[in-house]
Formats: structure tokens, sequence, C-alpha cells
């Protein structure tokens, strides 16, 4: 198995740290807003990498943070309390809002057949760890407090920046020309890691006790302590996506390796950005989609994770109606293949995959080409080229089910549960096919082809059968 790190800026091979456990923490949802396909995007592909590991052979435990409090408008200090900014929108209250916009999440990655975390770690239940964490912090010389907050104080920290490979300068003169808030911060790059319920924040409505008065955590301060919680010290994989690189993420890896003196994290795991009709998704440019708005277009949500699947994870993919109806097109015509596949096997002759499955030579040969696609940095185009390449391929129907199933449990299209999908054939179609039909009848083949080469042109496939012809969708 091999996986691009971000840290190294290079494909790697995977070794875990104590093999076959793998330690895999994923940066949840920041639950102030409805999830957007972009999120599910990011999902399905740290859904992959864990099937994948899984599949390999590993057994990972994953863990995924819910950030109800403490993530503001802006990834640094400025801005508001998203949470709360929401609530103002909505009527709800802090607490109602994150509520229902984590059930969405969850049923969300539901619908795209994504296999839930071991461990959701909401941010609001584990404030307790976070105080933990920033008291050794504050007593191994890396905090100070201030009227306002408590702050990381970024100088202290020599390796600041080797993940997104940002001088510390450089960072510096940019937070130089932001507006600064707390007068007494002693650099404009220090991060906070408990906001007072003063000043600005007086009237902050979550708030929690502390050993500097009430109020709440800041953001990257959340994910150090839940990873470690439930991970321990030096995790294997941490996921996110790349907006998370420069800020976030370099944050996290300052206060974890700033207690601990061990390295955070083995393998940074970044997805690239989702576009929505070549632009980033706004709800002012009315392309911001959920996957209700999926569904309310009569297409099944599996149809966006193939959708997805082709793409690669870090290259910037830009979704469309029109290339979703292609891959929902493509989704029908896999369903169906399987379906067929299944109904005119043996009852006996499908097997529970597993790594010796006892397939023929040419059925191994194909098992081999998808393992060496997925295995390399996660190439799931490929990997789903392959697919389609056993589709069309000649090898027996029995071993070629049972292929398609296991591959399945890596690229997770739910094809084992596949039920025939029908489609609705156009009038112009089913004339020109019934027209076919009788010149075929009366031996008349050239204009039996012409009619054949008719119906191609508009999308669909007619095959003969002793039963009749049979109208298909290409």
């Amino acid at each position: 198995m091999k996986l691009y790190n971000t840290a190294s800026r290079k494909i790697e091979v995977f070794k875990p740290l104590n093999p076959p456990e793998v330690t895999f923490y994923s940066c949840g949802p920041t639950v102030y807003d409805f999830t957007h396909i972009g999120h599910l995007r990011t999902y399905v592909n740290n859904d992959v990498l864990k099937r994948t590991l899984t599949f390999i052979g590993y057994k990972v435990k994953h863990v995924m943070n819910i950030t109800d409090v403490g993530h503001l408008t802006g990834d640094s200090d400025e801005g508001e309390d998203k949470i709360e900014k929401g609530a103002l929108k909505t009527g709800a209250t802090v607490w109602e809002l994150a509520r229902v916009y984590t059930d969405y999440f969850i049923s969300s990655i539901d619908d795209m057949n994504i296999i839930r975390p071991d461990i959701f770690s909401s941010a609001t239940q584990h404030v307790p760890e976070f105080i933990e964490l920033i008291k050794v912090l504050e007593s191994k010389g890396f905090a100070y407090e201030t009227d306002e907050a408590v702050y990381f104080e970024v100088k202290k920290f020599p390796d600041y920046g080797k993940l997104s490979g940002q001088k510390l300068e450089e960072k510096m003169t940019k937070a130089r020309e932001e507006v600064r808030l707390d007068v007494k911060k002693r650099n404009p790059v220090d991060f906070t890691l408990w906001f007072k319920a003063t000043g600005r924040f007086k009237d902050h409505v979550m708030r929690w006790p502390s050993a500097w008065g009430e109020g709440f955590p800041g953001w990257h301060i959340e994910c150090s302590a839940m990873c470690m919680k439930y991970l321990g010290e030096t995790v294997d994989i941490h996921a996110g996506g790349v907006d998370h690189i420069p800020v976030h993420h370099e944050n996290e890896i300052a206060q974890s390796e700033a207690v601990t003196g061990k390295k955070f994290v083995r393998y940074w795991f970044h997805n690239e950005f989702l576009l929505a009709d070549g632009q980033k998704m706004s709800k002012s440019l009315g392309n911001f989609y959920t996957i209700d708005d999926i569904k309310n277009r009569g297409v099944d949500p599996m149809a966006l994770r193939l959708l997805f699947l082709q793409t690669h994870y870090r290259q910037i993919m830009n979704f469309t109606w029109d290339s979703l109806s292609a891959a929902s097109n493509a989704y029908s015509k896999l369903v169906n293949y399987v379906y067929e596949l299944n109904e005119n096997r043996h009852p006996m002759s499908v097997r529970k995959p597993t790594s010796d499955v006892g397939f023929q030579e040419e059925t191994m040969a194909y098992r081999q080409k998808f393992i060496d696609a997925i295995s390399e940095d996660l190439q799931a185009p490929k990997a789903v080229a392959v697919l389609w390449e056993i589709v069309k391929s000649n090898i027996s129907a029995e071993e070629k089910l049972n292929l398609i199933l296991e591959i399945d449990g890596v690229l997770g299209l739910n094809l084992k549960n596949a039920k025939f999908i029908v489609f609705e054939i156009p009038e112009e179609i089913k004339k020109l096919a019934q027209e076919r039909e009788e010149a075929r009848i009366a031996k008349n083949f050239k204009k039996s082809d012409e009619l054949r080469g008719a119906i191609n042109q508009k999308g669909y496939d007619i095959k003969d059968t002793d039963k009749g012809y049979k109208i298909s969708k290409k």
C-alpha cells in the first residue's frame, strides 16, 4: 500500500506503527449548516482509504470529531463562532442547531454508503480533556494568558510550518496584515487555546468553567485532545481537506508535539476541493448542493459516489448536473448487469469473498490489476476502469460476480443489494424498435441495421433474445 504523505510531499510505502492495527483520525464537520456534496466527496475518499486498508488486511480504528463549538468563521482567531452565527440566522438555540446538523451529517454519510467511524467524538463532550491539555502546554511554557484568551506561543515551537512548508516569518508577515483584536497577544500567529467569555465573547452561550475563567475551547485544541485520547500520542493517518493544511493541521502538530515530544501524525491524507459548475459552492451563487438535492432529482446517491471515484482524491473536481447524469446512467447499467448475473447464477455459486477465493488465472489477473490500482495512492479512477473491464470480460459469470462483489467491498457502491432499475423508454425509441423488429422478420436486414444504428445514436442499445428484443440504455 502506497500513500501520498503531505508531510513529505511524496508517495510513501504505508507502514503503520503497530501492524496490523491502523489508527485513523479524520476531521469531521463543523455542524453549523447542512452537509454539502463537497464535504461528502472528502468523506467518500476517506471511506475508500479505510475500506482499502481493511481489504489489504489491516484492522482500522477510526475516530471522527464533530465540531459543535469553538470554530470561528475564520480558521484563525478572527470572526464569530460558526455555531452561534448559524443559530442567529435560524432562530434555534445553539444546542438545537448542532443536533439538527449533526443528524443531517450522519444521515448524509449513511446515504453515501460511508462506513461510520468507530467513534464520533463531539467537542462539547470533551471540554475537560481540552482544559487538561492546555494546562500541560502552560506548564511546559508553550502557552500564555491574556485578559481575553489563552494562546499557544508559536515561536516556542521551532518546527512550526513544517507541514505547509511556509516559513514562520512569511506567516507572521501575512498575519500582521489582519486585524488584531487582542492587543496583549504576543505575536499575530499565536493561536487561541481557550477563549474567555469576555469582550466580544461576553455573551457567548456555550461556556464552561476553567482555570482561566468561564469560556470555551479553540477549534485546534479539540482535535489534538480527542485524537490522542482515543488513538494515542502518535496516530498513523490523519485526514482532512487541503484547506486545513496551513492553519488547523499546522496548529494541531505544534500543540500535540509540544505536549508529548513525539511525532503526532505519520501520514497526512488531504483531499482536494470540489467545485460546482466551475466555482466554489455558495448559497448566493445557487450552487450549494446537499444529498437531498441529489435525491430530489431522482438520482441514487451511489451514482454520486461513482462520480466521485472517477477523479483522484488529490485533484480538484468539478461537479455538474450533466456529469452526474452520465454517472447515474453508468451506475444504473452496472446495477442491472450485476442484478442479472446474480439472478442467473447457480444458487450455491456465490461465495463470501476472501483473499484466497480460488479464482481462475484470468480472473486473478483482473483482481491483481484492481489491487495494484487501489494500492497506488488510491487510484480510484483506474480501479473503476478495471471494474468495467471485468464487466466486459469473458470470464465465467460465477467468477465475475464474485470478483465484482469483492471489489465493491472497497469501492462501496452497494452492488450486493442491487435491484433492477427500470428505465423509461421514450416512445420514439419504442417505435423505432418495433419498426426494426418488423424489418427483421421480413428479412429486410439493411433496413433493420439502419434502424439499429438510429437507436444507437439516440443512446440506446437493442438486443435480440429468445424472448424477443430488449432495449437498454447505453
